[in-house]
């Protein structure tokens, strides 16, 4: 999704439900927190974030040559596609292998960006890659509703599948001190690296828009023979 239709989702979901809009400075305004309530509602007064509580989800060798970033979306079905396709191999072929150090940053574009970061972190991170693939592979399941009741009642499921109980549940997607802190850092680090859609990727620091994994591979190796 580009600049544009990011800023344009956000007027919707403001349209939608005042849940959240941006300003032209990027601050977030009116942050609802996530669907603890069964229809999508929630309270009206945004609490301060902490950027501390949302920090950067990694995989492979820390000290690799070679660090990839990607800048993803749970609702985006590009970034869907790309989990689907590519990064399976990325995965086995560089990660696994210790080649890459593999970074994942949530951009979130609207609601139920927000509240699927919150699942994803629902443990403190500690199953975060394994139910952001969950959210990927059945984004249609609970990302394809429209309304932010059946969103909401989605990702419920979705976290019950991950085996989260009630509430745990509750106390996740209710947190809504969460929600603000995702919000805020996905902002600082979007306008940080000038990040205009999803999926983005920083290879050692260049920036990349989606590509086949012949592609990615191409790259990747000539950063680690340089």
């Amino acid at each position: 999704m580009n600049r544009r239709a990011f800023l344009t989702a956000s007027v919707s979901v403001a349209a939608l439900g005042g849940a959240w809009y941006l300003t032209r400075q990027g601050q977030a305004e009116g942050l609802l927190p996530g669907p603890a309530m069964a229809d999508g509602s929630a309270a009206a007064t945004a609490p301060v974030a902490d950027p501390s509580l949302v920090p950067d989800m990694t995989l492979g060798n820390p000290d690799a040559k070679v660090t990839v970033i990607e800048y993803g979306s749970f609702t985006c079905p590009h970034c869907a596609e790309f989990h689907a396709d590519q990064w399976p191999k990325i995965d086995a072929n560089y990660v696994q292998t210790g080649k890459i150090k593999f970074i994942y940053r949530e951009l979130v574009r609207n609601r139920p960006d927000i509240w699927a970061s919150m699942l994803a972190r629902c443990d403190g991170g500690l199953r975060y890659f394994g139910i952001s693939d969950l959210l990927f592979k059945r984004q249609q399941d609970w990302a394809a509703g429209g309304d932010m009741a059946s969103i909401a009642s989605g990702l419920r499921q979705m976290g019950k599948v991950a085996g989260f109980d009630d509430a745990t549940l509750e106390k996740c997607l209710g947190d809504a001190t969460m929600a603000q802190s995702i919000l805020s850092v996905s902002q600082t680090n979007a306008d940080r690296d000038g990040i205009q859609g999803t999926p983005t990727f920083l290879i050692n620091g260049v920036k990349y828009t989606n590509m086949s994994y012949e592609d990615f591979a191409k790259i990747l190796d000539a950063q680690l023979a340089g």
